[in-house]
């Protein structure tokens, strides 16, 4: 096709960071509860709205992205 391979790179890597960030059961959310002192669902709960925030702005750049790779 003809596209620069970096932007779906990028898209590949933040949607592991944003599921990695997003998820219950990763290490990463689980270490955090644990350092904090915090209850494990009370801090994915405090830090999922960060995380879809991030998602929607990205999903929305990716896309703003796609269409003006597909219009050059």
């Amino acid at each position: 096709m003809g596209l620069p391979p970096a932007p779906f790179i990028a898209a590949a890597i933040s949607g592991g960071i944003f599921g990695d960030h997003a998820s219950p059961i990763s290490d990463t959310t689980i270490i955090a509860s644990m350092a904090s002192g915090t209850e494990h669902i009370d801090h994915v709960a405090t830090q999922l709205p960060y995380a879809m925030v991030a998602g929607v702005a990205s999903v929305i750049a990716y896309a703003a992205t796609g269409w003006w790779l597909m219009a050059v």
